[in-house]
């Protein structure tokens, strides 16, 4: 394979999985009031010191991945972020119709994410050694 096309997906990979998680941070803090609403729709206690720490991962677990730092750990932490916000806000289990159907895709989308952050994890730890 092209060395140089290899290094320019796995940035780009990296750089959009950071987005990924960054963007969403800010939009926890840009919008409060909303996200609290939704944590509690989902029966989610302490929702809003939760959403706070919430907040601080996804901008800590992003920065570190656009900033190219700690990305084995910083990958590993999305995937346990993600099974978190996968178990306890798209449980689609509890839903019936359009809304499960919403947080079923919210749900499966998140495990595809939640591979890409395996395979970067993996390779960040393993091209390091």
């Amino acid at each position: 394979m092209n060395k140089k096309l290899d290094t320019v997906a796995l940035t780009v990979g990296r750089s959009l999985l950071g987005v990924y998680f960054v963007l969403p941070g800010l939009a926890k803090f840009a919008s409060w009031q909303m996200h609290v609403d939704m944590m509690v729709k989902h029966n989610i206690p302490l929702a809003e010191p939760l959403l706070f720490i919430a907040g601080l991962a996804n901008l800590i677990l992003g920065g570190l991945l656009l900033a190219n730092k700690q990305v084995w750990l910083a990958a590993y932490g999305c995937v346990a972020y993600i099974l978190v916000i996968n178990l306890c806000l798209h449980d689609f289990w509890n839903y019936t119709g359009i809304e499960g159907a919403h947080e079923l895709q919210n749900f499966v989308k998140n495990l595809g994410i939640l591979a890409g952050c395996l395979v970067l994890a993996s390779y960040a730890r393993t091209s390091k050694s």
